[in-house]
């Protein structure tokens, strides 16, 4: 009894720190530093996220915006406010997917304080209950395996993790050099962006450096993407960027060390987001961001979340030629109606491919995909 009561108050403690830092009207700047006290293993003392059966019918609601998750709840934003929010036993979702994501749009009870008048109020009691969410217009996600114990609790052997939802567009950042571009990253999160439902973006970072191979970005112009050559560190085409995301919720996509953070201090002042270094000796750029932060930018926002470092896709292999919109004028000309255009004789996109109609390295980067769906 004595050790679960010392562990108890260092919840309380780790979650009082947590929630001034968060609750008290300080600036973004203070969100971003703070969020290390924001780990999923902070959990609402036992109780608290079961205070919802006092008459939440006859609370007060709110409509707000996830915008921080914790392992029993999250923070939400609602007229100004920052709100630390328990989820109600009511609140129900699919068991296949997230529950809750940053940039959901949930109704909050918003639960009475429990002090007397002229008293510290308590920092450890959630402001709100999480009643239900909206459903999403768009959603950023990525496939997680489910195993052992808690495949019982499934219904499909892959979990999708939103990662982000309701976001109008997606920011992929690669750069010239340092590390260089990685075309297969891009190709994978351009298939992420489709099916999700979010504009693709594609800001090529670092051409200080020197300029990107037209070759390559003539590979995704012809897709109707909207490509910006940036440089984080001259400021070289970031004013048209930051047009381009205004007034938008747009989540940003990249490999390590491309600039993702410097890109975010170039477009958003005093953002002060963390940046780090790329190793020389292999190109590969360190992890910067551990928690995701969001910047408000000219009524929008930028969500940094760092699950987007790998770009996982869950179709079937039948679907993903519909990701290759480029394949479609050929793919009706092919001789079998469930063509993989890989081997099967008379296929149209095969033969586009070799007579330059299509561009290989799109092609290879297809076959590539298909492989891993298969696997």
């Amino acid at each position: 009894m004595i050790l679960m009561a010392k562990r108890k108050g260092k919840s309380r403690r780790r979650l009082g720190d947590w929630r001034e830092s968060f609750v008290a009207g300080e600036s973004q700047d203070a969100l971003s530093d703070k969020e290390k006290f924001a780990p999923r293993s902070v959990k609402l003392p036992a109780g608290r996220a079961e205070t919802a059966a006092e008459n939440l019918d006859s609370l007060p609601k709110r409509e707000g915006m996830v915008i921080g998750l914790f392992a029993r709840g999250a923070l939400v934003e609602s007229e100004g406010q920052r709100l630390l929010c328990g989820i109600a036993k009511t609140f129900r979702a699919s068991p296949d997917t997230s529950p809750l994501a940053v940039g959901d749009e949930v109704t909050v009870a918003i639960t009475p304080p429990r002090h007397a008048s002229g008293q510290q109020k308590d920092m450890t009691r959630a402001d709100g209950m999480i009643l239900f969410r909206a459903p999403r217009r768009t959603a950023l996600s990525r496939p997680q395996p489910i195993s052992g114990k808690r495949q019982d609790r499934y219904t499909t052997e892959v979990f999708e993790k939103v990662l982000a939802a309701n976001m109008d567009a997606i920011l992929i950042v690669a750069s010239t050099r340092q590390p260089p571009l990685r075309h297969g990253l891009i190709d994978r999160l351009l298939i992420i962006a489709e099916r999700g439902g979010l504009q693709p973006v594609l800001a090529i970072n670092k051409i200080d450096l020197g300029d990107a191979d037209e070759q390559v970005l003539e590979d995704f112009a012809h897709l109707n993407i909207k490509i910006f050559r940036v440089s984080a560190a001259t400021k070289e085409g970031i004013s048209s960027l930051k047009d381009a995301l205004a007034a938008k919720r747009t989540v940003l996509a990249g490999q390590s060390g491309v600039g993702k953070s410097s890109l975010v201090n170039a477009i958003v002042p005093g953002a002060e987001a963390a940046t780090g270094s790329v190793r020389l000796k292999d190109q590969r750029g360190r992890h910067t961001t551990s928690a995701t932060k969001i910047y408000h930018l000219d009524g929008g926002m930028i969500v940094d979340t760092p699950g987007v470092r790998e770009a996982g896709i869950n179709l079937q292999a039948s679907e993903l030629p519909w990701f290759f919109p480029e394949f479609e004028p050929f793919a009706a000309q092919c001789k079998f109606r469930d063509c993989t255009h890989t081997h099967e004789p008379a296929c149209a996109v095969r033969q586009a491919v070799e007579e330059g109609l299509l561009y290989s390295r799109r092609y290879e980067s297809y076959l590539r995909i298909l492989q891993t769906l298969e696997e």
